[in-house]
């Protein structure tokens, strides 16, 4: 999962960074307010963990902000030191997740993210994930169509896979390229178009067939699953506009 943390305080950044790699986790650490939602506009996450006293802007604002103006229902949850119930009130008012009083403790604070990303995006445990009509076998890295097998690389398969298990959901080329790949500085967002363009042409990833994945501009792409008959035909598109 890649977690984004807002917090101010170096020592309790080094803390909550360790425990979440620890925990197997892509973890990018923001000390100021708007260097997050600088970032938070052209990249996507899995979870924000939010203080609420901050240097230039407050958690609560950044959380409204991220809700309100730019729609994004991404998990938060606060871990701040203040526990009145009226602040309490207001964090989940303003779209907070869950709420922690400083200091968190480790297993309590896995405990709480795990719940809430399994309200969020409840986890595939099987060995397989079907979304008619492809059928993945996430042991084998192998993948079906109606039965036909499709020949593709590991990346490519888990490329597919990573969209499938997020249908729906924007997401950004840095994400794709941290969960497909790893934290690799030597790897180019470009490495992503090139494999959505394989893998769109090897699933037949078009409307006439139940399926769009369309990119965003300066951000990512998204895989919906959408009526066929919403897709115009060939004659309708031929005589669209340009």
């Amino acid at each position: 999962m890649r977690f984004a943390i807002l917090e101010d305080d170096p020592a309790q950044m080094e803390v909550l960074t360790g425990w979440l790699r620890e925990a197997g986790h892509d973890v990018h650490g923001f000390g100021l307010a708007r260097e997050l939602m600088r970032v938070a506009s052209r990249e996507s996450f899995d979870l924000f963990l939010v203080d609420w006293v901050l240097p230039d802007l407050t958690g609560e604002q950044v959380l409204r902000w991220l809700r309100v103006e730019r729609g994004n229902d991404t998990p938060a949850i606060f871990i701040t030191s203040r526990d009145a119930e009226e602040d309490i009130a207001n964090a989940f008012s303003a779209g907070a997740d869950d709420y922690l009083i400083k200091p968190p403790r480790r297993i309590e604070l896995l405990s709480r993210i795990e719940a809430v990303l399994r309200r969020a995006q409840p986890r595939n445990t099987n060995q397989t994930l079907t979304v008619a009509p492809y059928h993945f076998d996430l042991v084998k890295k192998a993948l079906t169509i109606d039965g036909v097998a499709v020949e593709m690389t590991d990346k490519e398969f888990e490329l597919a896979a990573f969209l499938f298990r997020n249908l729906g959901r924007l997401l950004s080329r840095g994400h794709l390229l941290e969960a497909v790949w790893g934290r690799n500085p030597d790897l180019a967002t470009r490495t992503v178009d090139t494999h959505i363009s394989r893998v769109r042409s090897k699933l037949n990833l078009r409307p006439e067939n139940g399926f769009r994945l369309t990119p965003t501009y300066n951000f990512g792409y998204r895989l919906e699953k959408i009526d066929p008959s919403e897709s115009p035909t060939l004659g309708e598109a031929a005589m669209s506009p340009a």
